[in-house]
């Protein structure tokens, strides 16, 4: 008798048992009763399309972009890990959490390298920032952050830099991700302080 293994998208693994004369029924039916009914956690857009992208470039033999691909999938997958399980799905507003995360550690990389005298890391960083940002939405406009944040002021009645958080929390919820946070975080405060 033969040992087959299957090995699934979370490193679980059903063994089948395949008998070494044929017979006319099929191997799947020694399978457990809730392994027939195994289905893979449905991927998010985000990383069904970073591993399109990490295919191409594998097959591109681009190894900058490998690498920061490479580095964007561990860490959304320690963020499912932390989040409950390998097996967790991350929803959208964590994964671009996780994208904003790898782009401000980039951000750091350039300033140390750049106060190092390290321009060839430097502008590595910077190509790495630039495939990351693929994953990110389109910013906004400065008129559209102001638009978000006179809206939110006025929802939330703040007159004064007292009210700083709650501005801020509000249009972080308006902004869907598309703003910076220290950019937001200014902006609020200084419409606060004027």
């Amino acid at each position: 008798m033969l040992l087959r293994v299957r090995l699934c998208d979370l490193g679980v693994f059903a063994v089948r048992f395949k008998p070494t004369t044929f017979h006319h029924w099929n191997h799947w039916n020694l399978l457990a009763e809730h392994d027939r009914d195994y289905h893979p956690p449905a991927m998010s857009d985000l990383s069904s399309q970073l591993q399109e992208d990490l295919k191409t470039a594998m097959k591109a033999r681009d190894t900058l972009a490998l690498n920061a691909l490479r580095a964007l999938k561990t860490a959304l997958t320690n963020a499912a890990i932390e989040k409950g399980s390998l097996s967790t799905v991350l929803d959208p507003a964590e994964a671009l959490a996780v994208v904003r995360k790898q782009v401000k550690q980039r951000l750091d990389s350039i300033a140390q390298f750049a106060a190092n005298n390290r321009p060839e890391l430097a502008a590595t960083e910077q190509a790495e920032i630039a495939i990351l940002e693929r994953y990110l939405p389109a910013a906004l406009t400065p008129d559209e952050l102001d638009a978000i944040i006179t809206a939110a002021i006025a929802e939330t009645g703040a007159t004064s830099k007292a009210d700083l958080g709650k501005v801020i929390k509000l249009a972080q919820a308006k902004a869907d991700g598309r703003a910076d946070g220290k950019t937001l975080s200014q902006a609020v405060m200084q419409r606060l302080t004027s």
